[in-house]
């Protein structure tokens, strides 16, 4: 019986000019390059500049992976972006993108579930597709999160970055089985309310009417992610019949390389199939994995026919899981 799936046409992705390095933070405040690297894998970070929203972030990463696609701003007619740093309390930053994509039909709307936006909003495309109700999607993670920082808390601010990355989807019909259909193959959603304060932003427009800044307990954070990752991912192993010699790319939100190895052993994935941006990135939280999806397609690691299991963990918390054949 043949299926509709949610298939991958395009990836783009855009990071902004200025980096800073560990040294570079290292003269501002009580940290160094060596306990960066060691507790995190972290070296650098992209910052946006001065004038640069979110939505100047998006929209590049989406132009890019339209070119990528080889398709027209016209073709598409839904717009998911996940972000915890829109441009505006409302509208949504995602209009602000169609408006600069020239498209004025279809519908545009953000999703937020911070480090796991991404997936989230990657599993609501897929079923607007698979439904009829839309064609082809744009799905973008885009930050600023170096706006909603307390520079002066060494536990916080060295972690993030700033930056944004699309893929385009395509509803199309595939044979029905999950093993080699092409697209999203499943994917798995969590989130849990009472670990709101591990990991939080302590103001908004309802509570304080400021932005607020991010504020976390990195050990809770480390002592729940593993178990909570690999959760989602046994989920899916399940849901498909497929197990970890399946995967051919394992694409982990980059939070913190720690974490990533640790899931990885756990889920016998091999340290060979794991893409590691983290390095270079430092964490985006919904623009992470597509970040590193672009990276590993510009390199030509991740080619058509490639199994990729991404995974992600984020403030709520929230958490989730993707698989989906190139």
């Amino acid at each position: 019986m043949t299926q509709i799936r949610s298939v991958v046409l395009g990836c783009g992705s855009y990071l902004p000019e200025q980096v800073v390095t560990n040294a570079q933070l290292a003269a501002r405040i009580d940290t160094s390059d060596e306990w960066i690297v060691q507790r995190t894998g972290i070296r650098e970070r992209h910052i946006a500049g001065e004038g640069e929203f979110t939505s100047h972030l998006a929209i590049k990463a989406a132009q890019a992976a339209l070119t990528d696609a080889g398709l027209d701003a016209q073709s598409i007619d839904l717009i998911v972006l996940a972000t915890s740093t829109p441009d505006n309390t409302f509208p949504a930053t995602a209009v602000a993108v169609q408006h600069a994509l020239g498209i004025n039909h279809g519908a545009a709307f953000d999703l937020q579930a911070v480090c796991s936006g991404f997936v989230f909003a990657l599993a609501t495309a897929d079923n607007f597709l698979r439904t009829g109700a839309f064609k082809r999607a744009l799905v973008i993670g885009a930050e600023t999160f170096s706006r909603i920082l307390d520079w002066t808390d060494r536990g916080t601010c060295v972690l993030f970055g700033d930056g944004a990355g699309a893929v385009v989807l395509e509803a199309q019909e595939q044979p029905g089985k999950a093993a080699t259909d092409r697209g999203i193959v499943t994917t798995h959603l969590r989130s849990d309310g009472r670990h709101k304060a591990k990991l939080f932003v302590d103001g908004g427009p309802s509570s304080t009417q400021t932005v607020g800044h991010l504020r976390m307990e990195g050990r809770e954070v480390f002592k729940h992610a593993v178990g909570m990752i690999t959760d989602v991912i046994v989920d899916a192993f399940e849901a498909t019949g497929l197990n970890a010699d399946s995967i051919d790319w394992f694409v982990p939100h980059q939070a913190n390389k720690r974490i990533i190895d640790a899931s990885a052993h756990k889920l016998h994935i091999a340290p060979e199939k794991v893409v590691l941006t983290v390095d270079r990135h430092g964490n985006t939280s919904a623009a992470s994995i597509p970040l590193a999806l672009s990276a590993a397609r510009k390199d030509g690691r991740i080619k058509r026919g490639d199994m990729v299991l991404m995974e992600a963990m984020g403030g709520g918390f929230t958490w989730g899981s993707a698989m989906v054949r190139w």
